[in-house]
């Protein structure tokens, strides 16, 4: 008999609005204190308007396919501007008899689709235009992340078939971003002075209340990916709680090692990556798997924002790759570990360790290469629209605030 549960409801509506403050404010806090004082304001509008106009994109058509049948590789448009989806119709949750009022599921999957836009932002941040940023979000979301959300997680995805895991998003969200990010880097090319002035962070207060922000709303990130108020969302929680635990301490304790001081950049940077870490491992592994997940996380986020991004050579300003790329990676390959009920996660009594491993590589590398080639093209376009990626040396120097919104963060 199908039933809609109250507390299920209210549950994932909160949920809903735990994975919108993430990004406003959470995200773009946390992207804006990282910045210089001339350009605070260019990163919180990229962030607030690319998430309402992803909105709009997954009321329009992203819903549909993401989320319904179609081919392994996106869905159709059977519910073309939500078509027939009414108050009465229900979305299916992991188990066959308790349903969700579709709108619920509607909303709460559009907040994914949001905050995965808003991530990339940090990449070409400081010196890109914004109406470059609108075109490339939106062909990115709609040529990027609506096929691997709906190969992932829609009905009769390709790599969903395959037995690929991905609870909460490490491969939809943070890996696809991160690699978006990194092709933005190098197509939007390093701010001027990079390498040779420091350009540091203006306020680490904004950027320590947005990653906190941002842990909070993780909770209904990865809690409210169960989609029922459940066992298995209380383990999500858990995990979420611990795993970010562990980054913290192990980015600090890197950071100490290495530089010789942990830093309050530091600090938060590890909490957002043992948060990335654990996303696509939260609903499946225990929780002592989760601090170990978020121990592996938390070091591999700090060699991914130092040895690797010298290594790459690409201005990712925020790091969006060597946190959320480099993090996605290593949470989606250790949820193929971790799972395993002889590590205490919930997998059945049959699950192979190597057997999941293969199929969580294999996963990501699709997501990599879909990612990557889909962002090359729409940066391009973005491009030949906007009358180019980057604003001029001029505009450069004086901040996008001003030039790009005729307005300042701060008055001295």
């Amino acid at each position: 008999m199908e039933m809609v549960h109250k507390g299920d409801v209210a549950w994932m509506m909160t949920a809903t609005l735990l994975v919108l403050m993430m990004v406003v404010p959470g995200v773009a806090l946390f992207y804006g204190g990282m910045v210089r004082a001339k350009n605070a304001l260019s990163v919180l509008m990229q962030v607030l308007t690319g998430l309402a106009l992803i909105l709009i994109v997954w009321a329009l058509y992203g819903y549909t396919l993401a989320f319904t049948s179609g081919t392994p590789f996106i869905g159709s448009f059977d519910k073309l501007f939500l078509s027939g989806i009414t108050t009465e119709s229900l979305a299916d949750t992991f188990t066959q008899n308790v349903k969700l009022p579709e709108l619920v599921f509607v909303a709460f999957q559009g907040t994914f689709m949001g905050i995965t836009a808003a991530l990339i932002v940090g990449s070409f941040a400081e010196r890109i235009r914004f109406s470059a940023v609108l075109i490339f979000i939106l062909l990115w979301g709609t040529f990027a992340y609506l096929p691997i959300a709906h190969m992932v997680w829609g009905p009769g995805g390709w790599l969903l078939t395959d037995g690929a895991l991905d609870f909460a998003g490490g491969t939809v969200v943070h890996i696809n971003a991160g690699v978006a990010g990194l092709v933005g880097a190098y197509l939007v090319g390093k701010r001027i002075g990079y390498g040779r002035e420091a350009l540091t962070p203006h306020s680490l207060p904004l950027t320590m209340t947005g990653a906190s922000l941002l842990w909070v709303g993780w909770f209904g990130f990865n809690a409210g990916s169960a989609l029922e108020a459940n066992a298995t969302a209380a383990l999500a929680f858990a995990n979420t709680l611990f795993a970010t635990a562990a980054a913290i301490l192990a980015w600090l304790a890197g950071e100490a090692f290495l530089k010789g001081k942990p830093s309050m950049l530091g600090g938060a940077s590890g909490a957002v990556a043992g948060l990335v870490a654990i996303t696509p491992a939260a609903g499946t592994v225990g929780p002592i798997g989760a601090i170990l997940i978020g121990l592996a996380g938390g070091l591999a986020g700090l060699w991914g924002v130092n040895q690797l991004k010298r290594l790459l050579g690409a201005d990712d300003a925020l790091d969006v790759f060597g946190v959320h790329g480099v993090c996605g990676i290593v949470g989606a390959l250790l949820t193929g570990v971790f799972t395993s009920p002889a590590l205490g996660g919930t997998g059945a009594e049959t699950f192979s360790i190597p057997s999941q491993i293969l199929i969580q590589f294999k996963s990501v590398v699709v997501t990599i290469i879909w990612s990557g080639v889909v962002s090359f093209i729409a940066y391009k376009i973005a491009a030949a629209l906007s009358g180019g990626l980057r604003v001029s040396e001029e505009e450069e120097r004086e901040g996008l605030d001003v030039v790009a919104h005729g307005e300042s963060a701060y008055r001295f």
